[in-house]
């Protein structure tokens, strides 16, 4: 946009003349939330002032916490939210080892997925957003390059090519991996499953946080192991005394948890709780499982580290996939489990004998341009933005009572509606109008809790249908509310 020049005010000096009237911009809604500013260049062009009064201009909205900057990509409109409901509490999930009941079963989690349904449900990325024309070429490159590499069985710890490039990656995290360290897996679940498939046996005690990610859930009553479930803050993630309380009994097999961005949450531990962390698991001689599959997409600031990051005693087995960035159809996760490697990798081979090669050669070059960086700026920047526009429209429509998660990064949100109210009707409700939300008793591994709470997915670009479906939610959330407002009062007659 241009940005017409600046009629100088004697009593005002010039860096700060150029801050108001970028400032008024934003304020008139002229800037909106998420988009990018001028160039430094640009805007000293556009409006005659020299470099440095419009970095000086820069630094006092940034100080005023209108504008952001983001590395090698320049100045942007802060997210703000200007209503926004209170933050959930924190978490109280039962404090004992339970068998894992889920009350959901496949063929109903599947509907999530439906391609009819607005998808609010499922913690799916929209294909609009990834770079497939651009993988298409690539594919088409290697298969034309390797026809007979590309058609290949491959050993279970995958294409080196790729591995070189996921090494390079997880310095960005904090760890110091070499590739053969890696190993390549169909996604993150394959990773993960086959991680606690090899710490664990029937019977064994896994402790998680609460709510959890639905499919660990599946993998641990498919494998028959039990749950201990631990309180968990939105922001900040799982509760360590209670942890640590867990890890004393000696009963905790295997840790599994999302570090960064958790899904359904959101939280995001910090370095010093992340460092914590790994002292509780070198103290009592235990294992922890980090999914990381959400770490690319922060919002601001730089790339969250891995929890791996602080491993001083080979006692995290580190997983992550590019399902959420990339492809989810390509099927490219990746595993470092240290001494528990061999293990993985055997179990692997014996399922799978070993991801597909043509996948794996197309996006270690995808990698090796330089084009995942590029498309996760842009990645990042439309999460940010769709993120809040779903914030925002939840606190228009919702009842006032609701609470909304306020994450840093990812694509998720959790919501908390009063005590007594029903999700599993707003879920019914919400399908007559094929509206799809994921139920909060779907993240509950005794199937008890979060009878109240369900997650929205926000990666799916804002449009006219997705701000009807958010306000037909909240008609339902209200109607719901006042009906039972209405039964209390008949019963007290």
């Amino acid at each position: 946009m241009n940005i017409s020049p600046i009629e100088l005010e004697k009593d005002q000096v010039l860096y700060e003349q150029v801050a108001e009237r970028l400032q008024a911009l934003i304020t008139e809604g002229t800037l909106q939330p998420g988009h990018r500013l001028p160039s430094v260049r640009k805007l000293r062009e556009q409006l005659s002032v020299s470099t440095s009064t419009v970095l000086e201009a820069y630094r006092v909205l940034e100080d005023r916490g209108l504008i952001t900057v983001r590395p090698q990509s320049g100045y942007y409109v802060r997210q703000t939210v200007s209503t926004l409901l209170k933050e959930p509490s924190p978490t109280a999930p039962p404090l004992h080892v339970h068998d894992v009941d889920i009350i959901f079963d496949f063929q109903v989690t599947s509907t999530l997925q439906d391609e009819d349904r607005i998808p609010l449900g499922a913690a799916f990325p929209v294909m609009e957003l990834l770079p497939l024309a651009q993988l298409n070429r690539l594919m088409g490159k290697v298969l034309r390059e390797n026809p007979e590499k590309a058609h290949a069985y491959g050993g279970p710890i995958g294409c080196e090519e790729l591995r070189v490039e996921l090494a390079k990656r997880m310095l960005n995290c904090g760890c110091s991996i070499t590739p053969d360290q890696l190993m390549i897996t169909n996604g993150a679940n394959e990773a993960m499953y086959l991680a606690l498939q090899a710490l664990t046996k029937p019977g064994d005690v896994v402790a998680v946080e609460s709510p959890t990610y639905f499919t660990f859930l599946e993998a641990m009553k498919t494998l028959q192991l039990k749950a201990l479930t631990l309180p968990t803050h939105p922001r900040e993630g799982v509760s360590l005394p209670h942890l640590e309380e867990a890890l004393k009994t000696g009963r905790v097999k295997a840790v599994l948890l999302v570090s960064n961005f958790s899904n359904p949450v959101g939280c995001c531990m910090d370095d010093v709780k992340k460092k914590k962390l790994v002292e509780l698991l070198n103290q009592y001689d235990a294992v922890l499982i980090e999914d990381d599959v959400y770490g690319e997409l922060y919002f601001e600031g730089t790339r969250p580290k891995a929890i791996k990051a602080f491993d001083t005693g080979d006692r995290v087995i580190y997983y992550s996939s590019l399902s959420k960035t990339l492809s989810p159809g390509l099927r490219i996760g990746w595993c470092a489990g240290g001494p528990y490697q061999p293990a993985i990798s055997k179990l692997k081979s014996v399922i799978n004998l070993g991801t597909a090669i043509a996948p794996q050669l197309t996006v270690s070059t995808f990698l090796s341009n330089g084009g995942f960086d590029r498309h996760l700026r842009q990645l990042r920047r439309a999460y940010q933005s769709q993120m809040a526009r779903m914030q925002q429209a939840i606190s228009d429509y919702f009842p006032a009572e609701t609470r909304i998660t306020r994450p840093s990064g990812g694509h998720v949100l959790w919501i908390e509606m009063p005590d007594g109210f029903d999700v599993l009707k707003l879920y019914r409700d919400a399908s007559q109008y094929r509206i799809s939300i994921a139920p909060g008793v779907m993240f509950s591994a005794s199937g008890k809790c979060y009878g109240n709470c369900f997650r929205i997915n926000t990666a799916v670009p804002w449009s006219e249908t997705i701000d009807k479906a958010v306000e037909t939610l909240g008609y339902l959330a209200k109607k719901q509310l006042a009906e039972q407002l209405l039964d209390a009062a008949d019963r007290h007659l």
